[in-house]
């Protein structure tokens, strides 16, 4: 654990401001869910909460799937990292930070197919070989809780079907975080 050697009282309601520099750093947002966690020593630590994490081991299966079978690469991801993938180098792209390109995309609630003329977009910044082809944010509840990619090496547009899966795939996880 890292001291920042910010001090906060607690107000007479049990509240305690984060303060705005960390929250920027660690991308926290108005209305996202904290986790809070205790220990033995008596350290009270705030996590940020990630519904679709709590379907990893799912996605990470549903990914694989979805790769083996189409022979594309695929990523799935919650608002702040890869959390799955499949038909890639796991080591290069997994608890990755997601890239502020991909941000913008899964802000947008909506499909996104890239098109040749356009400049391409990475999923995250360290990898810039693998591109985005097709992402479409995953939904929950009406929340924005994550995405899924096709990723590419070359420069070619996404076609129907890979656009039509990776929107099948968001849907789905999406109805499966709902029940």
């Amino acid at each position: 654990m890292k001291a920042t050697g910010i001090v906060r009282r607690i107000d007479d309601l049990g509240r305690v401001v984060i303060p705005k520099e960390i929250r920027r750093t660690m991308r926290i947002r108005e209305g996202d869910p904290l986790e809070i966690f205790t220990d033995h020593e008596g350290e009270v630590i705030f996590k940020k909460y990630s519904p679709i994490g709590e379907l990893s081991s799912f996605a990470t299966q549903y990914a694989d799937t979805l790769s083996r079978v189409c022979g594309m690469a695929v990523v799935i991801c919650d608002r702040d990292s890869v959390i799955a993938c499949g038909g890639l180098p796991k080591k290069d792209f997994m608890e990755l930070r997601l890239s502020s390109e991909a941000e913008h995309l899964i802000e947008a609630r909506t499909l996104y197919a890239h098109k040749e003329s356009e400049a391409f977009s990475g999923i995250v910044d360290s990898v810039t070989h693998w591109q985005i082809s097709c992402l479409m944010p995953i939904l929950a509840e009406g929340d924005v809780v994550g995405c899924v990619a096709s990723l590419t090496d070359t420069d070619r547009s996404a076609t129907d079907t890979e656009q039509k899966l990776i929107e099948t795939a968001a849907t789905f996880l999406g109805k499966q975080l709902e029940s």
